[in-house]
């Protein structure tokens, strides 16, 4: 069994940066080179069509169309309230099997912090609520050897939030410590639903103590920052050897070292697609690979190249052997 996390980078939408026919020419073959049992996507955009009032994701069809994955069971984000697909960055869960449930959570687990702005122009009183920028997708996919927990995220990059009246431009900002105010309330951001995500895996844990579960997708950050931290529940960290079967463990750490990086930025390597599982699921681990070898720099290619097709996050694939047969 391959669970393959693969963060698409803004696909279709009503306007693209680069043309969808070029797109597809480096991506079809990337997503058949995984040979993905269950696949979990990132940055699916979704636009009108046919002047219908619901969205549709028509580059992802057009991406499947022809691969192994066209005929997969999908299940896909929707907005906060349910009435649509957003129409930038939704999550897809594709597998060969069914899926037996599935659901979105948007501060189901974890309702919005809470936060006084110290910086805005004019001055604010009283506090705002801090959302999300997207929803978790979960779906329970039936696979021959049984269910398999499937948590898909697409954490907030780690981008200075907005800040009233603190912005000159999109990427200019008016003052230090309004773009300080914004970068920390992004963190509390992905430590916030990272937060979320561990809730809903640990009911999971209360229902099936011996569940496999799989936590995946572009978390924007390293091994050693907090959301990852907070998804683990490291017994170190608990000091508690009874919550020992609750950990869930990062399948990168069985990757050499120089093949440990699913992005480029400015000349660094750093791994920020991960695949966290359960000791259930990790009792069948059997290989991983990261698709780096083509990978190029996403800040040189945002300052030099006009109109990339490339993704600029690697693709990860981890194998399994449920019940030692390859399936």
């Amino acid at each position: 069994m391959r669970i393959a996390t693969f963060n698409l980078e803004n696909l279709g939408g009503d306007k693209p940066a680069s043309p969808l026919e070029e797109r597809l020419l480096i991506l079809r073959p990337q997503l058949e080179r995984l040979h993905a049992d269950i696949l979990c996507l990132q940055e699916v955009n979704a636009v009108h069509r046919n002047s219908g009032k619901n969205r549709k994701t028509v580059a992802l069809d057009k991406l499947l169309q022809g691969t192994q994955y066209e005929s997969f069971h999908r299940t896909i984000s929707r907005k906060a309230d349910g009435s649509d697909l957003a129409d930038r960055h939704n999550l897809v869960i594709l597998s060969r099997w069914p899926h037996t449930k599935s659901r979105q959570y948007f501060h189901d687990k974890v309702g919005p912090p809470i936060h006084a702005y110290l910086t805005a122009r004019p001055p604010r009183t009283g506090a705002a609520s801090i959302f999300w920028d997207r929803p978790i997708l979960y779906a329970i996919v039936e696979t021959t050897s049984g269910p398999v927990h499937v948590l898909n995220l697409h954490l907030r990059a780690p981008l200075a939030s907005f800040i009233p009246g603190q912005k000159q431009s999109p990427f200019v900002w008016e003052s230090v410590s309004g773009w300080a105010e914004g970068y920390y309330i992004s963190a509390i951001k992905r430590s916030g639903q990272a937060l979320e995500a561990r809730r809903i895996v640990d009911e999971i844990f209360d229902k099936e103590p011996n569940a496999k579960i799989v936590v995946s997708g572009d978390f924007n950050v390293e091994i050693r920052e907090a959301p990852i931290k907070i998804l683990a529940g490291d017994i170190e960290d608990t000091c508690n050897g009874r919550l020992a079967s609750r950990t869930m463990t990062a399948i990168e750490k069985l990757a050499p070292d120089h093949r440990r990086f699913s992005v480029i930025h400015a000349g660094r390597k750093i791994m920020l697609d991960h695949i966290l599982v359960s000791r259930s699921l990790l009792a069948t681990y059997r290989d991983i690979e990261i698709h780096n070898e083509a990978l190029g720099d996403e800040l040189v290619a945002y300052t030099t190249v006009n109109a990339s097709p490339e993704t600029y996050h690697a693709p990860v694939v981890a194998i399994f052997e449920p019940n030692g047969i390859n399936i």
